[in-house]
């Protein structure tokens, strides 16, 4: 008998060997893809990776302040962005729980003063989502240099859009926008008589012990807070100033890839949900390609090996800072990247570091080609810029993301250089021929450059592309008037 009890524990022992051995593995995997990205520019800020609910992999990677070469370390907070948003939608079904709200009663019900011609037809379901029609703060022209430094009250901040026409009736489709999540802290603080921040330190944060996160506030002096910069093209700048009271509930927050992990582990729980709400968090609403949007998260049906996952997921950027956590809650796996350096390929290491998980094969980091493009198109002109690109296109350490093309692209057209940003939205175009935003900038290149045929053409196909795309479609109707003319 105690000679079998023994083998047992045997057994177990090196059942438990071999998993640890096996997460090192994958730990050591996550650790040279990420070590790589950081060697191409790419990757500046925070990671933790947990499987089956438990933490494999943490590190910071890169700089929390470059002038005083102060490390990025798992304590660093930086700024979420839109990822605060999946707080906010929490608080909101958490009030419909207590009884203290509706989800499908118009939101006049709860703002009186929001004007009735749009307010009662728009619900707070409609809000979450992001299906309200409410056209999005953020996307305002010059909305970063008017508007986002000034500080406002949220009754102030929501009537610099309450009385803008919908871009289409309310439930009718989804077009992700800031401005309803906004409103939704509103509308928290209106019934619960408490400021947004109070009410989320008191119903969400102190619960579950997340001292790491929070409310952000320029003026606050906050341990371990990672500044936030941009690329401008191989080179670092200080990223400009917005006023934390303009993200708000849409992302104002800060945290932790530590104390994210906490957040995503209490949502398999029902420690301050319930088991019913907490699944209406995670229900696909509405379907746009092949992907849905719950309540603060987008959802999606993801092939890995040979196996169809739920996945659940959403990214943030606000100035300085991109970020991303995705959860697959069959096996209870995590992936949380925060990177302060502005906009990166998040989605992109995300996607390597899942396949890392479940054994599958993965793409390795490659050198952006949009950096080396970018100053030799600005110095030398177009000619030396596709020569180089053809040279580069052979070389297999070099790859075309979409983001840093299109950002590229942009930095010689706001640099005035029109041919140079219509040659490399070009190769935008050639890379990703199925993306809608692709043929938009392409679009916006060839107007800035005159040539209204071909913006016609690009938007055109932009919005085939998107047909969510209401700015391209905003664009092709101008065309057309003047056409007409």
């Amino acid at each position: 008998m105690k000679k079998s009890i023994k083998l047992i524990a045997l057994c177990v022992l090196i059942q438990f060997s071999a998993i640890s051995i096996y997460a090192q593995d994958k730990a050591k995997q996550i650790d040279d893809l990420l070590s790589k990205y950081t060697e191409y520019g790419q990757f500046n800020g925070s990671a933790l990776v947990a499987e089956n609910g438990k933490i494999i992999f943490k590190k910071g990677f890169g700089q929390a302040n470059m002038e005083w070469n102060i490390p990025n370390q798992p304590d660093t907070k930086f700024r979420l962005g839109s990822i605060s948003k999946q707080f906010t939608a929490f608080l909101i079904v958490k009030l419909a729980e207590e009884g203290k709200l509706k989800l499908d009663v118009p939101i006049t019900t709860y703002l009186p003063d929001y004007p009735k011609e749009n307010g009662d037809k728009i619900t707070i379901h409609h809000l979450l989502t992001h299906t309200s029609g409410i056209p999005n703060y953020t996307s305002v022209p010059n909305f970063l240099r008017e508007k986002s430094r000034n500080p406002s009250t949220p009754e102030d901040f929501v009537k610099t859009f309450s009385s803008l026409p919908l871009e289409f009736k309310p439930g009718e489709k989804f077009n992700y926008s800031n401005s309803g999540y906004f409103l939704l802290g509103y509308i928290i603080e209106k019934i619960t008589g408490k400021a947004y921040e109070q009410y989320l330190q008191e119903t969400i944060l102190t619960p579950l012990k997340l001292v790491n996160t929070g409310f952000d506030h320029s003026e606050i002096i906050l341990k371990n807070r990672a500044a936030g910069y941009e690329k401008q093209g191989k080179n670092y700048v200080n990223s400009s100033y917005i006023d934390m009271s303009i993200p708000y509930a849409a992302g104002s927050l800060y945290s932790t890839v530590e104390d994210l992990y906490l957040w995503d582990q209490a949502l398999y729980g029902n420690k301050i949900l319930s088991e019913k709400s907490m699944e209406s968090l995670f229900k696909s609403y509405i379907s746009f390609g092949n992907e849905g949007y719950g309540y603060g998260w987008f959802l999606s049906e993801e092939k890995i090996g040979d196996k169809q996952y739920k996945i659940i997921e959403h990214g943030g950027g606000i100035n300085g800072f991109n970020t991303i956590i995705s959860r697959v809650p069959a096996d209870k796996n995590l992936v949380l990247l925060l990177n302060n350096t502005g906009g990166t390929v998040l989605g992109e290491m995300n996607e390597a570091i899942r396949n890392i998980l479940y054994n599958q094969p993965y793409n390795q980091a490659k050198r952006s080609m949009a950096l080396e493009l970018l100053e030799v198109f600005k110095a030398k002109g177009t000619a030396a810029g596709i020569d180089t690109y053809k040279k580069l296109k052979a070389d297999s350490t070099y790859g075309i993301k979409e983001g840093d093309m299109n950002n590229a692209g942009y930095q010689l057209l706001q640099a005035g250089k029109k041919k140079e940003a219509i040659e490399v939205f070009k190769i935008n175009v050639e890379a990703f021929p199925k993306s809608g935003n692709v043929y938009d900038s392409l679009g916006e290149a060839y107007l800035a450059d005159g040539d209204k045929k071909l913006a016609f053409a690009n938007y055109s196909k932009s919005v085939e592309l998107d047909p969510s795309n209401e700015n391209g479609k905003k664009v092709l109707e101008e065309l057309s008037k003047n056409k007409a003319k």
